[in-house]
């Protein structure tokens, strides 16, 4: 859940807001004079966006991941039971 709050009070509460942050994936918005202007997330959530981002930044990379998926629903892939039955995976 994304909550809002003034720099001001982000201030006041700035232990609290990273441990929730770190602990329960709380989001906050930062606003100064009522206009956001930073957002408050856990280092994990923004590592995954940094990820996210990289890959969506790489063309060669989605062109794969497009062509994976045409194959996926053209039933060309390996049935996830199949695969954990060879690997030994419950």
């Amino acid at each position: 859940m994304t909550h809002t709050l003034s720099i001001t009070k982000a201030r006041e509460k700035l232990t609290s807001l990273v441990d929730n942050a770190n602990k329960k994936l709380a989001e906050y918005i930062i606003t100064v004079n009522g206009s956001p202007a930073a957002v408050l997330i856990s280092a994990a959530e923004y590592e995954s966006w940094k990820e996210t981002n990289e890959i969506l930044a790489d063309p060669q990379l989605m062109k794969s991941i497009r062509a994976g998926e045409k194959e996926i629903k053209a039933g060309k892939g390996i049935p996830w039971e199949k695969v954990k039955k060879e690997l030994n995976v419950d």
